[in-house]
Formats: structure tokens, sequence, C-alpha cells
């Protein structure tokens, strides 16, 4: 079943960083939603020599017309699955960038409109560095979530082995039976998400915990504006999926972990000491005021 923690990135249209070890179905999972979004999935498998064409394509010569047509690259999707993204070179990571963030690419020059939809889920290995390119903030920056991906619990395990025993093919989602979303749902609930009301005392709540990362003595780098204006768009999320046409400061405590773990740089002494963004983010929580009561009208 798929966590809760991915379906804010669609609701709230943004970018997803996955973070796990290799065989704990991070791509399975991307293809099931993919699937019951209705939205059309490509996989990108990231090495150290891929490049920008691999992602957005190129223009291709037609020797019998003499003319250039373009050959679409894998980011003309829904929702885009960058395999081990930490392994793409630079280059290629900066031409992604822009198809991220303005839902557009360019190409010789010429500018092509991305799917309203596009949604980049981009894998990395925790533990595994050598011929990688770590990802600068700039492009951190530009991932709503970071999602860490955990190893499933014993009964959880169990059960895997029981139903690969059942028949269940991973490469065969067909034979799940998955239920897709009806046609414009997915589009009806971005909607609803956007009217989710934000009173001014919650304004000033995120404002208060994204400014307190800045001065905050175990980081050496705090979150951006843009990671406040994520952090309402998920929290938003969350209150549309509990049923809710208005924000609530646990809301916003829910969200935070996710949003601003990958924003935020820990001093080197800190971490030392055992200190994680997610001890930080909480402690910060802990410390400023929480607002009073919203109700609904």
């Amino acid at each position: 079943m798929l966590s809760t923690n991915w379906w804010p990135s669609c609701f709230a249209g943004g970018h997803a960083l996955l973070e796990g070890v290799p065989g704990t179905a991070k791509t399975l999972m991307v293809k099931a939603l993919a699937r019951i979004c209705r939205l059309e999935f490509q996989r990108v498998q990231c090495t150290p020599d891929l490049m920008p064409a691999d992602i957005l394509g190129t223009n291709v010569l037609t020797m019998a017309t003499g003319t250039f047509s373009l050959h679409r690259g894998p980011i003309f999707t829904d929702l885009l699955l960058v395999d081990e993204g930490n392994r793409m070179p630079p280059r290629t990571q900066a031409a992604l960038l822009e198809s991220m963030e303005e839902r557009q690419l360019t190409l010789d020059g010429v500018r092509y409109p991305a799917s309203s939809f596009l949604t980049v889920f981009a894998t990395q290995n925790p533990v595994e560095f050598e011929g990688t390119y770590p990802l600068p903030e700039a492009q951190l920056d530009r991932f709503l979530f970071k999602i860490r991906i955990h190893y499933p619990e014993a009964e959880e395990e169990t059960e895997i082995l029981s139903r690969y025993q059942r028949g269940f093919d991973a490469r065969d989602l067909d034979s799940v039976g998955l239920v897709p979303l009806e046609e414009g749902l997915l589009a009806a609930a971005r909607a609803e998400v956007a009217q989710v009301r934000v009173e001014p005392a919650l304004f000033r709540y995120i404002t208060a915990a994204v400014r307190r990362t800045r001065d905050w003595p175990a980081l050496s780098l705090g979150a951006s504006p843009r990671a406040a204006v994520g952090l309402m768009a998920a929290s938003k999320a969350l209150a549309a999926m509990d049923g809710r046409d208005y924000l609530i400061p646990d809301d916003v405590k829910a969200a935070a972990p996710p949003v601003l773990r990958h924003r935020l740089i820990v001093k080197p002494e800190a971490d030392l000491e055992g200190i994680t963004a997610d001890r930080v983010i909480a402690d910060i929580f802990d410390q400023i005021e929480v607002p009073g009561a919203v109700h609904a009208e």
C-alpha cells in the first residue's frame, strides 16, 4: 500500500527526492502511483555519462526531407522517475532543473512546454557515493519533499514473501488489480488543495519556523523563502487529505520534516554530535508559539 507521504507530491504539484537503499521498492511504488493517478510514466537510469539529450531529447535530421524533427526524451511525460539522480553529471542535472522548475525545456533555442502534471521523483542511495555527483543546494531546493524509504517491518517483509509465493510479479502491475482514479479526479484534487484556507496567524507560524532555521546554532544553512511556500503548499495538501478546507498547525508540523530536511545543512561539529536536520526541525517547532485554535467557517 502506498504511504500517505507520496500523495501530497501529486496533489501539491511538487517534486520528491526519495532516499533509500536498493531493493526497497522505490521504483515499484512510483510506477504504482502513476498507474493509480492515470499518469504517463517514464524512467531514466542515471549514469556518469548521461547527457542532457538523454533526458530532454534531440532534433533529428530526416535525410529524405532534409528537415529536423523533434525526438522527444523521457521528460515529455507526467511522472518521471530519475533513478540514482546523484549519478547525473552537473550539466545534465542543470538541464533537468529548468524542466522541474519552469515546466518547460529548451532545445536548440526553442522552448517546449512540459506536461502540467509533470512530477519528478528522483532516487538516491544514501550508502554508496563512488561515482556520484551530489545534488547542489540550488537543485535540492527544487524538490518539495525528501522522503526517506526505510526497510519494512518484519510482518510487512513476511507479507511480501507470501505475496510473491502466491504469484505477485512486480513487473506485471496489470495483475495486481490497482484501481485508477476517475478521469479528472487528480486535477479536481489539486483545485481543492488550492482552495484550502490559511489564516493570517498560520502565515506567521510558517514564517517563524522557516526564519528560525536561518539562525539556528547547529545549522550552517537555513531554509529559503521557496521552502516557506513549499511548506504551506504541502500543509494544504495534508489538510485536504484529512477532509478539511482550512489549515491547522498540526498540518504544518506534519509537513515540515519532509519539506525542510533536505534544505538544511547541519554544521560538521553538530553532525558529529548526532544532531540531524529532523531533530532540528522538531526542536524548532517545540520552541515557536503555536497559533490559537483555527475553526471552520
